[in-house]
Order: structure tokens, then sequence, then C-alpha cells
């Protein structure tokens, strides 16, 4: 018997297997799910240019949701120079100024506390960019429920152990550790001192986890009124699919990703790694910044849900639109791109050795042309950009019997130089070693308690007058146990004794 991918999600959802269907655009339009959560925004377009029908548009909504203050569903774009004169005769504003100049060199969170509950990438990526900006995180962990990163990837020197990961360590560079088996009521009480304490509460835990352990918001403001609390998970708070567990390469598949992604003959493979992952804590950080503005000005907290597949979705737009507007499914393309030509990844010299190559005006073609040693090419470079998509895969096979015979790193250097978007395709070693990210300081060695020292990536944020510091790098597990009752919470040593004994820190 067979059954539709539908049928499939339903059965495998219902008895927790991790399971995802791949979507196309009109399921995610259409997703019982995300109208569940009200995600959909349906946005008047009676009169814009070059809309031949009538009726609302169908847009993605709010990338995550506010208790206090919820995203306003957002207008049509305006057409090009839609509001100039009314902009022009609005009278200058007073820019308020503060009482001093900022301090230069200092962190701009410094200050801030943070209780964070989460794991894996999703949720610490964004707690670890708050520690990178100055924030005193306390990362919560047990050795019951070890974070499957500290099981999963490489290890430093081949160690095959929790405290050698190397993908934990780059995501808790800069935290304390805290160890608490929260199966134990004591753990809890000391769970929500930990909150009392703290400004923001972080945690990454399916639905129901939280509550079942009263640590909900609900609960948690009781003791911290003004609290500012982000859940983050696959699909939400809410909705009939909320519960689904899993990694962001099934929120990548069930939030489009996965079926646009591949060539058009062949099944579609998706983006590299959990997509969702790495996307969705980008918004995640930026609403805990906005909470914390708000309860800076009127003393409120709230608490934010965000899905992890929604908050991505924003990235997916243009094809969801083109559903909703034109009524086509996106589907794959391989490396064409809609607008650019060529655009491709393509051979060099050597064993797998590839460059991508993406020319993006007729300036670009033209030096492009210029610089190729091909005299085939020479009477081509007047193509327009309509004519260069309709024979793309003619320009293709031009330019790969041109870099099959070249290194890729000269490659890239003689189209950087001469204007046109080129890389060659690095391994993690050349990465590692390239001279761009060196010079940026993007990798940098920290102390670490059981490796010694060990290499992470630096701040993604760069701020001129208070730039981020990565200092240290991630805790072993309850490496600071002891410092965070006594200093951090204020226990005297009988107390945070008496916890040790009853196995709270296990």
């Amino acid at each position: 018997m067979t059954k539709t991918k539908a049928e499939l999600f339903e059965a495998t959802f219902s008895r927790r297997v991790l399971i995802a269907p791949v979507t196309t655009t009109a399921e995610l339009v259409h997703s019982g799910h995300l109208a569940d959560r009200g995600f959909w925004e349906d946005v008047d377009a009676e009169g814009q240019p070059g809309r031949g029908g009538s009726g609302p548009v169908r847009f993605p909504g709010a990338f995550a949701k506010f208790s206090a203050t919820p995203l306003p569903p957002q207008p049509m774009p305006a057409a090009l120079g839609a509001h100039t004169l009314e902009v022009r005769a609005e009278p200058p504003r007073a820019v308020a100024r503060p009482d001093g100049p900022p301090p230069v060199g200092g962190l701009p969170l410094a200050g801030l506390k943070v209780a964070d509950f989460m794991w894996v990438f999703a949720g610490p990526w964004a707690s670890r960019a708050l520690a990178d900006l100055g924030a005193t995180v306390v990362r919560v962990e047990s050795m019951h429920h070890l974070d499957t990163l500290r099981t999963a990837g490489n290890f430093q020197d081949d160690r095959t152990d929790p405290e050698w990961a190397l993908q934990f360590g780059n995501m808790n560079a800069g935290k304390l550790g805290l160890a608490l088996d929260l199966s134990k009521p004591e753990a809890r009480d000391v769970a929500r001192d930990l909150v009392r304490w703290a400004d923001v509460a972080l945690e990454s835990f399916t639905p129901k986890a939280m509550r079942g352990l009263g640590l909900d918001y609900e609960s948690l403001r009781k003791v911290k009124p003004d609290l500012v609390m982000a859940s983050s998970c696959l699909m939400g708070q809410t909705g009939r699919h909320s519960a689904l567990a899993g990694f962001g390469t099934m929120a990548a598949a069930v939030s489009g990703f996965f079926h646009v992604t591949g060539w058009p003959d062949r099944a579609p493979c998706g983006p590299f790694g959990a997509y969702t992952d790495y996307v969705s804590p980008r918004f995640l950080l930026a609403s805990v910044l906005a909470a914390l503005e708000w309860r800076r000005r009127t003393g409120q907290g709230q608490y934010i849900d965000l899905s992890q597949a929604e908050a991505s979705m924003r990235l997916l737009a243009p094809a969801v639109l083109d559903y909703t507007v034109n009524g086509r499914v996106v589907e794959r393309q391989g490396n064409d791109d809609v607008s650019f030509a060529p655009h491709g990844v393509y051979p060099a010299f050597g064993e797998d050795q590839w460059v991508a190559i993406a020319v993006a005006s007729d300036e670009q073609w033209r030096a492009l042309c210029e610089v190729l040693p091909r005299a085939d090419l020479a009477g081509l470079s007047g193509l327009s950009g309509a004519a260069r998509r309709a024979r793309r895969r003619e320009l293709d096979e031009l330019l790969c019997a041109w870099t099959r015979g070249c290194p890729a790193g000269e490659v890239m250097e003689l189209l950087q130089r001469a204007g046109v978007p080129a890389h060659q395709v690095q391994n993690t070693v050349e990465a590692f070693a390239d001279p761009q990210l060196r010079h940026r300081g993007h990798f940098v060695q920290v102390p670490q308690s059981a490796m010694g020292q060990t290499w992470v990536e630096g701040s993604r944020l760069r701020l001129s007058r208070t730039p981020a510091r990565v200092e240290r790098g991630a805790p072993t597990i309850g490496e600071h146990s002891w410092q965070v009752l006594t200093e951090v919470l204020g226990y005297d040593e009988d107390r945070a004794a008496e916890l040790a004994v009853a196995g709270v820190f296990e």
C-alpha cells in the first residue's frame, strides 16, 4: 500500500518518529499548522502596479510572536518614490543625546544576565552572541540528558569525550556552566533562583517541556515579573504540529527549502546542514534585544514564541510570493539564478577543485570576456542579461573549458581583480587558512579547562565602538556550578554543599 507524504507524516507524527515532509511552496501556503498559528498575512494589493487581479496578496507573517509587543501587519511595499515628497516635507527631528559619551572598547551588553536552558545549534548560537557582547550567560546542562553537540561531530585531537566536542565548544564559548538534574525539586528551585537573578531566560525544548518542570513563562513571571523569556523550537509553541521534535534538517524540509534545492532532473537534496539552525538564531537574537529595549522603556517583560521554521521562511519569501501572486511553484534549478548568468560552480584543475562564478550585470560580463584568454568569448561580450540567460548552457560550457585547465585560486584572483564575483570552493582546511577570515580574526584561540587551548569562531557582529570579545572556551559540564551558586545566586557554602550532597548537580 502506498501513502501520500501527508499521510505518512501524520502517521509518524502521532508515533513521534522523526520524519518530516519535503514541502512545496503551495503546500506551505495551505498548511493547516501555519493556519492554526495565524502565520500568513493577507495584504491589500488593490491598485498596485502590475497587479492584473484584485484582492489581497498572502505574505509570510511575523518571524516571532511577542506577548506584549506583537509585530504589526505590514502594508504592501510602496512603489518607488511613493513617499518622497512626504518625507522631504517632514521637519528636522531633534536627536536625543546621551548624558555622556559611551565608553569606547567596553562591551555593550555588560551587566545583562541570561539563564540559558538551550541546546544543540539553534538556541545556543543566540546566547553565544549575547555572551560575546558582554552578557553573563549561565548555561544549564544535565549529565543525564547530554546536549547532542557534546556527542556528535568532530572532537579535538580525535578524543571522543563530551568535554572535547568542538561544535559544542564553538556554540558555547564564553558561558558559565551550571549542572542541574531538573528531575529533582531542589534543582528546579535553583533554576527559579537563577531566573530571579536573570534578565533573560532562553529555552529551546519541545513545547510543554518547561511547563512540565514548572519553568514555563507563566510560572517564572511570578518569580521575575519583568522577565524577558524566549522559546525557540521547530514549529512554535502552538498549532497542530507544535510537538514535532527533531533537527534543523527537518525544519528546512517542512518550511520549503529542501524542495527548491537540487538539480531539476533529480530528487531534492536540500541545503547543507541543519539549515534553519543557522538562520533562525539571527531572528531570535534580534527579538530578544528588541524585547529588552521595550523593557528598558516600560519596565515590562514579555514572552517570545519563535518557530524556527517560520522565522527561516522569511528567506524563502520570494518563492512563496511567486506562488501567492503568480500561482507558480518554484522548482529546483541547480546552480542557475533567475537573474544572473553565467552563474554556477565550475570545475578547476586538480581533483575535486571548483570555483564559483556569478555574473550579475552586463559590466561584469564584459569584464569577464576581456580577461578570459578565449577568442570564442570575444564576440559574445555584447550579450544582454536576457540573452545570457537564454544561452546559459552554452556559456557554462565555454567557462568550463577554460576553468578546467586553471587552478581554482588563480581563476578567483583573476576574476576578482576584474570586478567579477568569484571564489574558489574551499574545504574546511582551506577555509581555516583563508586570508580574509584570518585578516578579520574570525578564528580565535581561547583557553578551555579540558582541552587547554581550542579554536572557536569569533563574534559574527562587529561593532566599531564596543567590539565583541571571546575570552574563554565553553564550560565543562557543571564547571562553574559552585561559583554560580555562591557568587551569582548568593547561596552560603552550607546550602550549596547540601545541594551537592543531594545530587542536584549530578
